[in-house]
């Protein structure tokens, strides 16, 4: 069995690998480090996909170490970007908003197709369920039959009760009826899947406004939590999804996906600089318990293959 760390650093080993060899590859042999090589650290770290000002942070802090004396290897370099990611990734960071125990908690679910947010949910079910959660599943992707299908196979997968419609049906109506349903059942968490809205669609992206104020009229309060699957690959597409998504509905955080496919993983930083969103869960894998709560030390720490 793989410790928590463990499994962050076998699913960013990709990312890892890339990004030290760049650093090693940048600073090995080199008697004083010159402005060329900051600048060309800058260059890996964009290309790793840690946004512009979350790369420009952490040089200037190992040029500053530097110029002091305090550092003088590449792994040296490695343990202070670690420092600075976690530190970056640890402001806002909180855990899963539930609400008391013996009443509902509401999940909202956005991110567009591809994005594994169905995957998410389905990961999510098994997690709570092996701890003892009665959870239900709403299927508001109502435009997509295979996405129904979906959600209907992690529901038979993890014991857990999944409410849908007919193809085509009102998605509101769905989550209308979902809540009422989780409520009458005394679930403890309900996970509701929306379809995958092109963020450049404005009649899809209203939809998804109107999920929200449905919810929140037959529940006042909920949803408790909305976030935003990102696919980890997706470099400054994920930025730009993040801000449009946030026009139309309040995102509380994020679930960051398929971060053992890709050798960028820095988009979490990016992220959190940008706009604030804490990680609440990441996606390390193909399985149920490789989706994992976030720890910022351990992604930081495994981003750069500190032990």
């Amino acid at each position: 069995m793989k410790s928590f760390f463990e499994k962050f650093k076998a699913g960013l080993r990709k990312t890892a690998t890339s990004v030290t060899r760049g650093i090693s590859g940048v600073f090995t042999d080199s008697k004083r480090w010159t402005d060329e090589q900051f600048d060309d650290l800058e260059s890996l770290l964009i290309s790793a996909d840690f946004g512009v000002a979350a790369s420009l942070r952490i040089v200037a802090d190992i040029r500053d170490r530097y110029e002091q004396g305090l550092i003088a290897t590449s792994e040296d370099i490695d343990k202070v970007a670690a420092e600075e990611v976690a530190a970056i990734l640890s402001k806002n960071q909180r855990a899963v908003n539930y609400v008391p125990p013996g009443q509902l908690t509401v999940i909202l679910f956005v991110g567009v197709n591809g994005s594994g947010k169905t995957t998410s949910i389905g990961k999510l079910a098994a997690r709570w369920r092996n701890d003892g959660k009665k959870v239900m599943l709403a299927a508001c992707d109502t435009f997509r039959a295979a996405a129904v299908e979906q959600l209907k196979l992690w529901g038979e997968r993890t014991g857990t009760h999944v409410v849908s419609a007919r193809h085509g049906a009102d998605p509101s109506s769905v989550a209308f009826d979902a809540v009422k349903s989780a409520q009458a059942r005394n679930a403890d968490i309900l996970l509701i899947d929306t379809a995958g809205r092109q963020h450049t669609s404005r009649g899809l992206m209203e939809e998804l406004s109107k999920i929200h104020r449905t919810i929140g009229k037959v529940y006042p309060g909920a949803p408790h939590e909305v976030w935003l699957t990102v696919d980890s690959s997706q470099g400054a597409n994920a930025i730009n999804q993040a801000r449009e998504f946030s026009k139309v509905t309040k995102l509380s955080g994020l679930v960051l996906t398929k971060l053992d496919g890709t050798g960028k993983g820095g988009m979490a930083v990016a992220l959190q600089q940008e706009f604030g969103f804490p990680v609440l869960f990441a996606g390390l894998g193909e399985s149920p318990e490789d989706m994992q709560e976030f720890n910022p030390k351990f992604y930081a720490d495994a981003l750069f293959n500190v032990n």
